[in-house]
């Protein structure tokens, strides 16, 4: 029997509580393999206690590892963003993770925002090239808390980042398109009218293009997207994107899902070790509370099992949580349904049990 070896970072705040759902829901779902969950306790509150981050060892332990799912990281009692970096860019850029893939999918109408969208509108998914732009944190503070104080932050773009990105989102339409027996469809966002370097993304994207002759493909700029996206979700199936960008449209996409309580993401390096992980954060104000909707997580774990090669597991926990949506089982997807966390993730468990 293959067996999985899994690290595991539950995180602070709600990170655990979700976690939990999730794992709950693995163990059920799995059939002809098993997992070796591999537990790291590097957090906000691991931190408070030792001010240890993760150390560069554990970064090359983690390579030899399956893959890696997170649950949230963040705590008050922390500098802001300190402990996030050491584990998250930790991940990415430690592992070489150059893809987030974000799916936007609406499973029930009456979660969506927008009058009149249907799941049959509301389906596309996101790449964000995810080791480059502003997060390679080039810059500084000079003078800080002077008069004269002065920021600053450069955006790297390099060929060989963006080229994989955009290559990697067209083999993405291309599959998307196989599977819905739709024509495939890849939009490029960028800001290359106003930030002129921008402009390799689009030169770039054209090459690539090239080589997939059967891809509708268009471009549109950030800022007219972030309407467009709104408007007319229907008209798009695959969008790539820089980093800061599609941080941005994909906290925006998930509203159209219903909130960021079903979101889920992949941080990936193809055919390596990779992260999965709800994008939602550590929520403290509701930590400990029992009330946090987990189906962003659970939604990472079956995006975690279609990456290792499980699909039809993936495809079980998907269609269960669409069952309960579409049902109306489940109403919402924060932490006002009425459900505690650990109901729904039993409801999510229950329903794959009845999909064997």
């Amino acid at each position: 029997m293959k067996t999985y070896n899994i690290g595991i970072i539950a995180g602070d705040g709600i990170g655990p509580e979700v976690t939990n759902e999730a794992l709950k829901v693995l163990r059920t779902v799995a059939a002809g393999y098993d997992f070796n969950f591999v537990e790291y306790p590097y957090s906000g509150a691991h931190y408070l206690k030792t001010k240890e981050l993760v150390p560069d060892k554990v970064i090359e332990e983690w390579k030899t590892l399956d893959a890696i799912f997170l649950g949230a990281i963040g705590h008050p009692a922390v500098e802001v963003g300190l402990v996030e970096r050491s584990v998250i860019l930790g991940l990415r850029f430690g592992l070489d993770l150059y893809i987030n893939l974000r799916p936007i999918k609406l499973y029930s109408e009456n979660l969506c925002p927008l009058k009149g969208k249907t799941p049959a509108d509301i389906n596309f998914a996101v790449v964000r090239e995810n080791t480059e732009g502003e997060y390679t944190q080039i810059g500084g503070i000079l003078k800080k808390g002077s008069p004269d104080e002065v920021a600053t932050s450069t955006s790297i773009y390099t060929r060989v980042g963006i080229e994989r990105a955009v290559r990697y989102a067209f083999e993405l339409a291309r599959s998307r398109a196989s599977a819905s027996n739709k024509p495939g469809h890849l939009t490029l966002v960028d800001k290359a009218n106003a930030i002129r370097p921008q402009e390799i993304w689009t030169r770039v994207f054209a090459e690539v293009g090239k080589d997939y002759p059967d891809i509708k493909q268009d471009h549109a700029y950030v800022d007219a997207f972030a309407m467009l996206m709104i408007q007319k979700p229907e008209y798009y199936d695959t969008i790539v994107t820089t980093n800061l960008y599609g941080d941005i449209l994909t906290d925006l996409g998930s509203m159209l899902q219903g909130g960021i309580g079903i979101a889920a993401s992949a941080n990936l390096h193809p055919g390596k070790t990779s992260m999965f992980e709800p994008i939602h954060g550590s929520a403290p104000d509701i930590a400990g509370k029992g009330i946090a909707c987990p189906l962003a997580a659970i939604m990472a774990a079956g995006m975690m099992l279609d990456y290792l090669g499980e699909s039809d597991s993936a495809n079980r926990i998907e269609s269960s949580v669409e069952h309960l949506l579409a049902s109306g089982q489940i109403t919402s997807l924060d932490a006002t349904s009425g459900l505690s966390t650990t109901q729904i993730g039993d409801m999510v468990v229950g329903q794959v049990r009845k999909s064997k």
